[in-house]
């Protein structure tokens, strides 16, 4: 026999887990796409998913923009529905001003009826 040691078991590679699941972030991903089309439902699931990854302790950019975007396109629609709101009163009024019919007036021409 051999005067050396026993040789240990050579050490097995260590491989690289993959990262668990980050809560919210889906919904962080969906209330940022639907910023751009239902405004309040990404405010609301922003909110959800931003509390549900400070819960856990991680950030969450994707559900803190799609909030930022809800909330600048939400003000950009009401200013747009205001706007037409105004535009239709004042078309009403002049109108009622004109009569039925159709008015010319500065180069612009009104239906009214």
């Amino acid at each position: 026999m051999s005067d050396l040691p026993p040789t240990a078991p050579a050490p097995s590679p260590a491989y690289a887990s993959a990262p668990g699941p980050v809560p919210g972030r889906t919904l962080g991903i969906v209330a940022l796409v639907s910023a751009f089309f239902i405004q309040l439902l990404a405010i609301i699931l922003g909110f959800v998913a931003l509390s549900q990854s400070r819960k856990a302790g991680v950030k969450n950019t994707p559900a803190l923009v799609g909030i930022i975007l809800g909330f600048v396109f939400g003000i950009v629609w009401i200013l747009i529905i205001a706007g037409l709101i105004a535009g239709g009163a004042a078309l009403l009024g002049q109108c009622a001003e004109l009569g039925s019919g159709v008015h010319e007036i500065d180069g612009v021409t009104y239906t009214c009826s």
